[in-house]
């Protein structure tokens, strides 16, 4: 056990410390408000305090957020390390910045419930991060923090043992448009058979007529290539299928009443795990996300617990609140639906703190670093720079033991021209980088 004295009871800290320690280190913290007890406890123990209580503890002096219960604009002072950028800086202790402050400011997203300037899709957009402002949206960074902090723990406490973690990668596929052609209905392939026509793209307009007569797969059915590929890595992947009922605007996907959709839907429940992918239109619409997640349980036949934001359009608190209620307990929306990177700073799952309510709630967050939508369309890569991007984000996450999980669209691996070289990518990565991890 690792003993922890602050001066005044403080959810926050408690929160952050469960989060860094337990979750993500696997030892179990105790807290105390004494300074007797603190003083007489022979165990590690972290003295979270501007004033030094006993010669064998290891002190962090704090700054003042955890200790805090309203939302304010903040002042972060930040400072560049030889290794990495670190918050809350400290010019005495044991340890050279507040760590406990710096990861609950990152992992709480506390800037996202100040004012800000939205992107174009009315998100929080990552020019406002304090990551992206001091150039560290790259890194796993409170990993990094964590993986040095333990040593120091280690050196001070030689009878704090740490389990051993391993590194895991996580694919995950958000099935937006299931097909490109097919189980479209009638209406929908005549109005996409006039577009092509007045556009002048007769090759669109024989690939779609060879898709359905049945001389030609659909470009975006790739279901039974993926399966090969999990079978061969030993992946474990997840799936999360949009089904609306009323398509237009951003949602454009089979109709959920269609038997292909559900079969589709149904095959991929029986194997791996499935989850909701909330339509944009459930963001304005609360009542569509309890529908969606109906329509998932009823052609499932499984409770549905996870979840992943179309366009990852969501607001805090309102959206995870929502998910909540609706019975989601695992999301997987923490990162930027423009440009690839660490939105909370961190490789690894935690429980999402409420902080209007100043609460842990049950919601596990599950951040992804790498979305082939913001690589293509976003930072414009080609296949060969987005393998090198994934690959980056393979090499700092192994370095800490942590959890990379990826974000794929099946139109990317499919025979669409415009993804030319990406189902080669994806199959690279698997081959020369994952396998090598198994």
């Amino acid at each position: 056990m690792l003993l922890i004295y602050s001066t005044l009871p403080a959810p926050r800290l408690r929160y952050i410390c469960n989060v860094l320690l337990h979750d993500t280190c696997g030892i179990e913290p105790d807290y105390t408000h004494s300074k007797d007890d603190f003083f007489n406890y022979s165990g590690p123990k972290i003295n979270y305090s501007d004033t030094a209580i006993a010669e064998d503890e290891f002190r962090i002096p704090p700054a003042s957020l955890l200790f805090e219960n309203t939302i304010k604009a903040q002042t972060v002072p930040v400072l560049q390390l030889k290794e990495y950028p670190v918050l809350y800086p400290a010019p005495e202790g044991d340890w050279t910045f507040d760590i406990f402050a710096g990861a609950f400011y990152l992992l709480s997203r506390y800037e996202e419930y100040l004012s800000f300037t939205p992107d174009e899709y009315g998100r929080f957009a990552y020019t406002e991060s304090i990551a992206f402002r001091n150039d560290f949206l790259q890194l796993p960074l409170i990993n990094y923090w964590l993986s040095d902090f333990q040593q120091s723990l280690q050196r001070k406490f030689p009878s704090l043992v740490f389990p051993a973690k391993k590194f895991c990668f996580i694919p995950t596929y958000d099935i937006d448009i299931a097909y490109s052609y097919l189980h479209k209905g009638i209406i929908r392939n005549a109005g996409g058979l006039m577009r092509s026509l007045l556009r002048g793209r007769l090759a669109e307009v024989k690939e779609r007529i060879d898709v359905l007569t049945k001389r030609k797969d659909d470009p975006f059915d790739v279901y039974e290539w993926l399966y090969a590929l999990h079978l061969k890595y030993q992946l474990q992947p997840y799936y999360f299928f949009l089904v609306t009922k009323s398509t237009g605007g951003y949602d454009k996907n089979i109709d959920p009443l269609q038997a292909e959709m559900q079969e589709l839907i149904r095959y991929h429940a029986s194997g791996y795990q499935v989850g909701v992918h909330p339509s944009w239109q459930s963001g304005d619409d609360e009542t569509l996300l309890d529908a969606e997640i109906e329509t998932m349980e009823s052609i499932t036949g499984q409770k549905i617990v996870n979840s992943r934001q179309h366009y990852i359009r969501f607001h805090l608190p309102r959206t995870y609140r929502q998910l909540i209620n609706a019975g989601i307990r695992n999301e997987f929306s923490m990162g930027y639906g423009s440009i690839n990177g660490f939105r909370a700073s961190i490789a690894s799952p935690f429980y999402w703190y409420d902080l209007e309510k100043e609460e842990k709630t049950s919601l596990e967050i599950h951040p992804f670093c790498f979305m082939d939508a913001n690589a293509y369309y976003e930072q414009m890569l080609s296949p060969q720079q987005a393998f090198e991007q994934i690959r980056y984000y393979h090499d700092v996450i192994k370095k800490v033991n942590g959890t990379m999980i990826t974000i794929w669209h099946n139109n990317f691996f499919g025979s669409d021209k415009m993804f030319k070289g990406w189902k080669e990518v994806y199959e690279l990565f698997l081959k020369e980088v994952v396998y090598w991890d198994l």
